[in-house]
């Protein structure tokens, strides 16, 4: 018997096999969970429609796989129709994972201090109000005892050197999960976010990840990095019944990174003084 025996959701953000969010979805589908999937919408001059193939790739392969349609959080409607289809294939749904974030490259390549006035508000309007935009438009299809699950990172807790204008987004997000886990409680629907560590994902480059690893490695209590896979189970145990008491909460999965106050044993491969 597994976790998700007789549970449906929803999966928002998969790009590709690397993405955490398939990590979670491959997880739950394990388990026995049935998903909808979103991707990137395609540019209209896209004709291979290189978006929706790179999911579809996967989730083709899938029988837990039960659709896979466009969404675009800056568009209203198309979110209401994405619930639509949620209703109509599974009636309510028990869990909903929001794997959604942008930013210009343009912008994060910049000091914060630097980042333009447009695209602060588009990295805000996806990465964080999204979260706002899409548990409203679910609320009518949520099951008793859901579970709404957003991606967080550390550099919205503490400055992070290159993760710039993105580090503000997270730290709206966070706030974002924590006033709707407010909000839903009474529903009986909980909203956490899992802060992972620096793994090797679409967005992950963008951000610099390769200088992160290293840095994780040498610094984290565990003396390593994360995997794809830890990350997914945690993710899954987060949008289980497994966690019913838990909400509002930020979990890190980081080899225990966040937890420290000094660069631990990176200080022995200082040069004596």
């Amino acid at each position: 018997m597994g976790l998700f025996d007789g549970k449906k959701g929803l999966i928002l953000g998969v790009a590709n096999d690397h993405s955490i969010a398939w990590a979670i979805a491959q997880e739950i589908m394990s388990q026995g969970g049935v998903c909808g999937f979103t991707h990137l919408p395609d540019r209209p001059d896209d004709a291979r429609k290189r978006n929706h193939r790179r999911v579809s790739l996967l989730t083709d392969k899938c029988e837990s796989a039960k659709f896979l349609v466009p969404l675009d959080v800056t568009n209203d409607e198309n979110i209401a129709a994405v619930m639509s289809r949620a209703a109509e294939e599974f009636g309510k749904i028990d869990f909903l994972l929001h794997s959604i974030a942008y930013a210009s490259l343009d912008d994060l390549k910049r000091d914060t201090i630097e980042t333009s006035r447009d695209g602060f508000k588009l990295a805000m309007e996806i990465s964080a109000y999204s979260l706002l935009a899409v548990a409203n438009a679910a609320r009518g299809i949520l099951s008793d005892r859901s579970a709404i699950l957003t991606m967080t990172y550390y550099g919205g807790e503490r400055p992070v050197p290159g993760y710039n204008v993105m580090g503000i987004c997270k730290a709206a997000l966070d706030s974002c999960m924590k006033y709707l886990a407010y909000d839903l409680g009474p529903s009986g629907v909980r909203v956490n976010a899992l802060s992972a560590g620096p793994v090797r994902t679409l967005a992950g480059r963008a951000a610099g990840v390769d200088d992160m690893l290293a840095l994780y490695e040498r610094m984290a209590p565990l003396g390593r990095n994360i995997t794809h896979e830890e990350v997914g189970r945690t993710g899954a145990f987060l949008l289980s019944d497994m966690s019913d008491g838990v909400t509002g909460d930020i979990l890190h999965v980081d080899a225990g990174f966040n937890i420290m106050g000094s660069p631990g044993r990176l200080l022995d491969e200082a040069p004596p003084q």
